[in-house]
């Protein structure tokens, strides 16, 4: 049996679609919802006593990272459900991780935190390091009404990868555990995004404008965002400016089986 963490999620809810209609995965999730096309158990990280029941009779757990908070909550999450796992009897856990290039990212310890726990385990693992999404560069580098992309990014550029892709990644990789055990993807895009590229793709009216961190920390606070999403949020603004996420290349391809699809496009819809 397969279950799926985080189904409700972005990417959890891409990853549910591709599944559909399989008659050995079950979904978990924190809000559970009777109207999928697949069985669904309540799975809440922050609810060990949940983590138990959910994961009997799993053979592959995907473990989408629970990443929404700070460092010591995320790692308790994610230590709550390994454990669970392998009291239960998982076979195998397949992780959704970070890039290694993001070890400059505010976010990434937890991330290797839970790689390093999971290999420590007598669980199979794969762990899946997945570049940031073309989808959220497109949020940070949005057109205002007025027609200006305004984003601390510099002249850097993002090897962004689409959510679509990573979702197809994953699924394969879930369903066909065994040929990818103990084995870590690099799943970063083909194509390096920046602000300007952003900015000739929305149209020819569009101009992109560099602003300094500082004043993206101010409106990233005004904005009302959680005080653990102001570091985050700029901090990878500042790791894409210095160049630290250009990187092209990695494993997509090869577990696609196909070319990936286009970041810019992705980041633009």
């Amino acid at each position: 049996m397969i279950l799926v963490t985080g189904a409700n999620g972005a990417l959890g809810t891409l990853i549910a679609e591709r599944l559909a209609g399989r008659d050995d995965t079950v979904l978990g999730t924190r809000a559970p919802q009777q109207s999928r096309r697949l069985p669904v158990r309540h799975i809440d990280f922050d609810e060990p006593g949940t983590l138990s029941k959910g994961f009997e009779g799993v053979d592959v757990l995907l473990l989408i990272s629970a990443g929404y908070g700070e460092d010591d909550t995320v790692m308790a999450r994610h230590g709550a459900a390994v454990d669970a796992a392998e009291k239960a009897g998982v076979g195998h856990v397949v992780y959704t991780s970070l890039t290694a290039d993001g070890d400059h990212l505010p976010y990434a310890l937890p991330h290797r935190w839970t790689e390093r726990r999971l290999q420590d385990t007598t669980m199979n693992w794969t762990i899946l390091r997945n570049g940031l999404y073309a989808e959220l560069l497109g949020g940070l580098a949005a057109p205002t009404a007025d027609g200006r992309i305004i984003a601390p990014l510099g002249e850097g550029r993002l090897a962004a990868v689409a959510r679509a892709d990573l979702a197809d990644a994953a699924v394969r990789v879930t369903t066909e555990a065994p040929a990818h055990a103990r084995r870590i993807y690099e799943l970063v895009g083909e194509q390096a995004v920046g602000g300007a590229d952003l900015a000739r793709t929305h149209g020819p009216h569009i101009t992109y404008e560099p602003e300094t961190l500082a004043r993206a920390r101010a409106r990233v606070t005004a904005s009302g965002a959680e005080p653990f999403q102001v570091p985050m949020l700029v901090g990878t603004c500042s790791a894409i400016a210095a160049g630290f996420m250009s990187r092209t290349g990695g494993d997509l391809r090869q577990l696609l089986g196909r070319a990936p699809r286009s970041a810019l496009a992705a980041a633009c819809a």
